[in-house]
């Protein structure tokens, strides 16, 4: 059944049975995947999921069921078992559903076309093949994978509200492994775009230049240091720590900006965005999980907390109004709350002007065990990292197997410069975080 006579069979039985206040949300995504290695296809899966969730409001408790399954029968039955979830539910938590008739911001998707699989397999080969190709040092582990993903969302309520997205998306992921000298390393990148469009050899000797980068280096003497954080490294901060912005972990009490909106809490060069229609997000979506309207935002401007994210039940609970930024990680969860395309704003100086005012220190450009060594709640971090000495202003020799230490919370308030070159990176999914390069004063290096 498709997913409109669904939605038909739910209101029907939600008459049938008197229930007046209801949500139907709808969630899938159809994905194919082609692997290459040794300049081989060793994987190719294809695969769709999803489902619906249905919600209602009975007796002031909302009742939750969900069905992979769209047929007349599962609409019956979803409808019934929400209703009993709701009956057996103890809590007391206020309950919503979205309104209807609200404005919404105008989109414009360019769903990339997907390719064939003849195609898919030929562009991952071709870059599996340049890979090898792009330097005499590239060895097995090497891997170059295609992928395609065609991901639909719906939400339509009892309040009158009927939304709809669907958008495609395709690119390539190439992994390089380099071995020198006895030493090996690797490096990734994604490349989203019609996969035959692709300048291969580019995109190999992006990839490779930034396996061979890592290679060499000395451990550095343990120390404080000015520290220049590079895009990327200080994107994987901000995302692992993005959970300090949400409404839901300060009202837990996970977060520190509990009862902080409207103070400083960074320094004055510090602007943290959450765009949900960022020209560089391949998913710009203008409605979020509970059918509410997006919209760009300062969380953080010139240093001071703006606003924290919230959702209907957040915002409420804060006398507030929400951010458009309830999520739900699948069709079948709860309601919580993520950003869209979270990022650090660039900005006047360039990298090097910010290496000159680092003078001397570390430019840090890889950290391992962000998920082991940063504690998302205290802030508090530990990671393994790589990069560059910096002397009289200049990356000058590569250093390696260094701790840097510190808590986020503190480190938005030492960022004493930010540069220009912010983007997004790794953007797959709705969700993507990016920054510029910083430069933080007074960091700790455990090195020799």
């Amino acid at each position: 059944m498709e997913f409109n006579s669904f939605k038909e069979a739910i209101i029907a039985r939600c008459k049938e049975l008197g229930v007046t206040e209801y949500e139907l949300y709808y969630q899938a995504a159809e994905a194919t995947t082609v692997s290459a290695y040794q300049q081989e296809i060793n994987e190719f899966s294809g695969n769709a999921e999803g489902g619906v969730c249905f919600r209602c409001i009975s007796d002031g408790k909302m009742g939750y069921a969900s069905t992979e399954e769209l047929s007349r029968e599962q609409a019956m039955q979803l409808v019934d078992r929400a209703l009993d979830n709701a009956k057996n539910l103890e809590t007391v938590d206020k309950v919503f559903l979205g309104k209807g008739g609200q404005s919404y911001e105008p989109l414009t998707l360019h769903p990339m076309p997907l390719p064939s699989t003849e195609g898919l397999v030929n562009s991952v080969l071709a870059a599996q093949k340049a890979l090898y190709e792009a330097d005499p040092s590239v060895v097995d582990g090497t891997v170059t994978e295609g992928i395609c993903e065609k991901n639909s969302i719906a939400i339509c309520n009892s309040n009158g509200l009927d939304l709809s997205y669907v958008n495609q998306l395709t690119g390539l992921v190439t992994v390089a492994v380099v071995s020198k000298d006895g030493e090996m390393s690797n490096h990734f990148r994604i490349k989203l775009a019609e996969p035959e469009t692709v300048d291969y050899a580019l995109l190999a000797e992006q990839t490779v230049t930034g396996a061979l980068e890592k290679l060499g280096g000395q451990v550095p003497e343990t120390g404080i240091y000015p520290v220049v954080f590079s895009p990327k490294a200080m994107a994987n901060l901000l995302r692992t720590y993005s959970g300090i912005f949400s409404s839901e972990a300060a009202q837990k009490g996970l977060s520190r900006f509990a009862q902080a909106e409207g103070t400083v809490i960074a320094a004055d060069c510090v602007t943290v965005v959450d765009d949900p229609f960022h020209p560089d997000s391949p998913s710009p979506i203008n409605f979020d999980a509970e059918g509410s309207p997006t919209c760009k935002k300062n969380l953080v401007e010139h240093g001071v907390l703006n606003t924290l994210l919230y959702n209907l039940k957040t915002a409420d609970k804060a006398g507030k109004v929400t951010t458009g930024n309830a999520s739900k990680s699948s069709y079948a969860a709860a309601v919580g709350i993520r950003p869209f395309a979270m990022y650090l704003a660039g900005g006047a100086l360039t990298e090097e002007e910010l290496l000159q005012k680092a003078g001397n220190g570390v430019y840090i450009d890889s950290l391992e065990g962000l998920h082991a060594g940063a504690n998302a709640v205290s802030g508090d971090f530990s990671l393994q990292s790589a990069g560059y000495r910096i002397e009289n202003g200049v990356k000058t020799a590569r250093i390696k197997s260094f701790t840097v230490a510190g808590n986020f919370y503190e480190l938005l308030k030492k960022i004493t410069a930010v540069a220009d070159n912010m983007k997004l990176h790794n953007p797959l999914g709705i969700t993507c975080f990016g920054a510029p390069s910083v430069l933080v004063d007074e960091v700790s290096i455990a090195g020799k």
